[in-house]
């Protein structure tokens, strides 16, 4: 079936999802079975989108949350603490930039003070900021996208490890731009393409701690993202490229990040999984 999303944009990013016609469809698609039972997953981006979807498909397999968001989003996270607890779970969360290690060490501290320890940490906060050409790239524009894109990963990462113990699990998003490019979308691209390179190398780095990190490389979801990227006639397009002839929604998301976050992946670290529609990657 092909996409029939209704052109629509949204001033500035990042995007709400209070705001997006259709709603995305975060709801479980599965009932839960407690593989994540009596853990507690720290989420990035956790208020809307994908993050949302993530959060309340942990929240059924039994993990308790922790959300991370920016002020403006705030709406949407106490709509997503909303549907945590209404699965039987636990959630707390917190407005501020990862992109700033500060936010990132106070975070996880205050993850760790509420729940009193750490078990998944999803890195899946991302912006972009679409440009016709390299040169309309400017350095404020480059270091933005790479500040939240890449150093917020690192920062949350380096906040969170001291905590995670044996069979604890990573799972970072990138894209499927990592794999095939945008020309709309240079530096966003290149940042995704630096989270699969971290991953790989993350993972490596953590194996012989016990601790699998691997990787979500989504296709074109729908998710606040888009509109609040894109003109109202490339929305009305989003996911049409794919061989599915739609986009995604992020609940056919989320099952990677609880798959990948569970015991069911146990022998798997270093892995990106691709939830794209059907589109060809390869590396």
């Amino acid at each position: 079936m092909a996409s029939t999303l209704p052109p629509q944009t949204q001033p500035i990013q990042p995007g709400l999802e209070s705001e997006m016609r259709p709603a995305p469809d975060c709801k479980p698609r599965f009932p839960g079975v407690g593989r994540l039972a009596g853990q507690v997953a720290l989420i990035s981006g956790g208020d809307s989108g994908i993050g949302r979807a993530v959060a309340v498909a942990m929240a059924r397999e039994g993990a308790s949350i922790a959300l991370l968001h920016t002020e403006r989003e705030r709406g949407d996270a106490i709509d997503t603490i909303e549907m945590i607890e209404a699965e039987g779970s636990h959630a707390m969360s917190l407005a501020g930039d990862i992109g700033e290690e500060a936010f990132c060490r106070h975070a996880v501290a205050a993850a760790i003070e509420r729940f009193g320890r750490l078990d998944i940490l999803v890195n899946n906060a991302a912006e972009q900021h679409p440009q016709d050409d390299l040169g309309a790239i400017d350095a404020g524009q480059l270091e933005r996208t790479f500040r939240t894109n890449v150093f917020g990963y690192f920062f949350l990462t380096k906040a969170a490890l001291p905590h995670l113990g044996e069979g604890a699990a990573i799972v970072n998003t990138t894209s499927v731009t990592a794999y095939k490019g945008s020309g709309h979308l240079i530096d966003y691209a290149a940042t995704r393409g630096a989270i699969v390179a971290f991953t790989r190398s993350l993972a490596d780095s953590l194996v012989s701690r016990g601790i699998r990190v691997n990787g979500v490389a989504p296709g074109p979801i729908w998710t606040p993202l888009i509109p609040a990227s894109f003109p109202p006639d490339r929305v009305a397009e989003h996911g049409r490229s794919t061989p599915m002839k739609r986009p995604g929604q992020p609940n056919e998301v989320a099952s990677c990040y609880v798959f990948l976050a569970s015991k069911d992946a146990s022998y798997m670290t270093g892995q990106i999984l691709h939830p794209n529609g059907g589109t060809p990657v390869s590396g």
